[in-house]
């Protein structure tokens, strides 16, 4: 048996997918709120036979911060795809995250380590890798620094592969992905899909930063080979390509068949439009559009080593950018004809 967590998510829809589709038995946990429907959704982008697939999943409802609700869902379990995390970049949200992606990935290896299961995924992040310098390439040996320039986010990521490294020295068999910029379809109103729907309605600006952009398909596959393989107590960053913010802005209004991004935003405009929109969210209740965070990320120029990985499986072919978001675009455009 396998447990995911973070299912309805962007990654974890998708590894469902490819579990499933495999012929895996899958137990699911799941707040009691949660919509599962978007797993419904992007098994159908996918195949016609939904339903078949669906029957493959177990959903238990469960709380991260319980060690004792995950080590009953553990029961007969021997690997587990650890997904969920909570992603802000607004200040209010700082102490919430904190407690579900820290203290919650610590009950889960607590829990994992408790209950003897075989190997433990975890989903990290780009964010709790440190960053190089003087226009360096980023890659996993890139050391972590304190910086006030580090988002809540980042540091609440760093501080969860702390706790899966800690557990690793107990004895737990882990592996850790650090994606960068995940692009695919689901849920267009959060995380990184959301960039869909802006960009569908229409983006004036465009940044002068750069990034590592990966597909999800490719993110949820290669956690299934590494979790498959013999690979142990070590992380992998995923990258599939390097690109400008405005050539990813401008690939995405293309294929909309929408004007691209002709307004420079540079550091003196976005840090005037984070701080507006700290002001606007304030007296609206709504959050923020920009925030420092996202103003900060928007001009920095990153790029990131997919080496490791692909000394490890050199046969591997990422997705490219260009075909990514084509395919992004089409599911987009598909569900809104709905």
């Amino acid at each position: 048996m396998i447990l995911v967590t973070g299912g309805t998510g962007l990654v974890g829809t998708h590894l469902l997918y490819d579990l499933t589709r495999s012929g895996k038995k899958v137990r699911v946990i799941k707040r009691a709120n949660s919509n599962i429907a978007n797993v419904k959704k992007v098994f159908s982008y996918y195949t016609s036979d939904v339903d078949s697939l669906l029957n493959n999943l177990e959903w238990v409802d469960a709380d991260l911060l319980d060690v004792y609700s995950l080590m009953d869902v553990m029961e007969g379990v021997e690997h587990i795809y650890h997904c969920a995390a909570m992603v802000s970049f607004e200040k209010k949200h700082q102490a919430e995250m904190m407690k579900i992606n820290v203290e919650g990935t610590a009950n889960m290896v607590n829990a994992a380590l408790e209950k003897g299961i075989k190997k433990f995924c975890h989903v990290s992040s780009i964010a709790s890798i440190g960053r190089a310098e003087r226009g360096g390439v980023t890659s996993e040996e890139t050391p972590w620094k304190s910086s006030p320039e580090n988002s809540n986010y980042s540091i609440s990521k760093y501080g969860a592969e702390r706790e899966v490294w800690r557990a690793a020295e107990e004895g737990l068999n882990v592996v850790i992905v650090n994606p960068s910029l995940i692009m695919g379809g689901g849920n267009w109103v959060q995380s990184s899909s959301n960039m869909f729907t802006k960009a569908y309605k229409g983006i004036k600006f465009y940044s002068e930063g750069t990034n590592g952009f990966v597909d999800v398909r490719d993110v949820a596959t290669i956690m299934i080979k590494l979790m498959e393989s013999d690979i142990s107590s070590q992380r992998f960053l995923l990258n599939g390509e390097n690109a400008s913010f405005r050539h990813y802005f401008d690939l995405i209004h293309v294929a909309f068949g929408k004007p691209k991004p002709s307004i420079k935003a540079g550091k003196f405009l976005t840090g005037f439009a984070w701080r507006a929109e700290s002001l606007r969210a304030l007296l609206t209740g709504s959050p923020p559009l920009i925030t420092r965070e996202t103003s900060l990320s928007a001009n920095r120029k990153s790029r990131f080593s997919n080496e490791k990985f692909l000394k490890a499986f050199p046969d591997y072919k990422f997705i490219s950018l260009e075909q990514s978001i084509k395919d992004t675009c089409g599911l987009y455009l598909r569900d809104l004809k709905k």
